[in-house]
């Protein structure tokens, strides 16, 4: 079956939400319509809608002029096996030490490293991320340097390959949390797939809002890859979190995006320690003083 995707952006949450619920009575009928802020400073916000059939163009020229937005680009998505895809294009990754693959590359796992297994269906946190790349160098740089933070947190974990990296190396349980369920479930699968089991302690979370994190902390490292706003929205909470000379490892943001989370994290207290861009992403350790 045919998928077709239809896409604007346009100024202001408000508007965003009224021309997605606009788009909601288009003959023929979307099959779900997303809606989701740009995080590049710019203010913009893209809506998309997803049919079954060509949309109808000269309606969504309509709606697009109604709304102040830009022009629908209108795509057919061609049918893809994405994880038989994604298993052929994704080699596996070295991060320092650590060494992330899937299942299929198992038999090319090299002596000397710290394999993580990582399935090739969870495209994110797999590791050819600049972001998760990036954190994972920073975890490298501060074994190097012969740090040993404990306990550690992985706020806005994913697929916990963080937290893995951490349990690794150090010994204890770290702390996974994540707003979605649906992740949890999959670090909770990828600590046993990775024999990991006992090690981390997975927890449907908003930020650091759960008992056990509470209970675990204070840390003396903290990962936060996530994006611009919650990173800033969390200084406070994160900085709360941390002990006396504890380390935060954050990304999910753009190089253009650090000035303000660096200014956010240096007033509650934590100073860069070390950064490192990759492409277009930037990943930030910062310590508290």
């Amino acid at each position: 079956m045919p998928i077709f995707t239809a896409l604007t952006t346009l100024p202001g949450k408000d508007r965003a939400e009224a021309l997605g619920e606009a788009m909601e009575d288009l003959i023929p009928e979307p099959t779900g319509i997303g809606i989701l802020e740009i995080e590049d400073g710019s203010g913009l916000w893209e809506v998309g809608g997803y049919f079954t059939e060509a949309p109808d163009d000269i309606a969504l020229a309509l709606l697009a002029a109604a709304y102040g937005a830009k022009a629908f680009a209108i795509s057919e998505v061609p049918e893809v096996d994405w994880v038989a895809k994604v298993r052929r294009e994704l080699a596996p990754v070295q991060a320092g030490r650590f060494w992330l693959y899937g299942s299929h590359d198992a038999a090319s796992v090299p002596d000397g490293v710290e394999p993580l297994l990582i399935e090739a269906a969870m495209a994110f946190g797999t590791g050819h991320h600049g972001t998760t790349l990036g954190c994972l160098r920073a975890l490298d740089r501060l074994i190097e340097a012969g740090e040993r933070p404990l306990p550690v947190a992985d706020i806005g974990c994913g697929t916990a390959v963080l937290a893995m990296a951490a349990a690794r190396v150090w010994p204890g349980v770290m702390i996974a949390s994540d707003i979605d369920p649906v992740a949890i479930e999959v670090a909770e699968a990828n600590a046993v797939a990775n024999g990991l089991e006992g090690r981390l302690r997975c927890v449907v979370a908003a930020g650091l809002e759960h008992d056990e994190i509470a209970a675990a902390g204070p840390f003396g490292l903290i990962f936060a890859n996530i994006l611009k706003g919650p990173l800033v929205t969390l200084a406070p909470d994160i900085a709360g979190a941390l002990q006396p000379g504890g380390f935060a490892i954050l990304s999910g943001l753009l190089t253009e995006q650090a000035a303000d989370v660096l200014a956010a994290y240096d007033a509650v207290g934590l100073s860069l320690h070390d950064r490192e861009d990759i492409g277009e992403w930037a990943t930030l350790c910062l310590r508290r003083a």
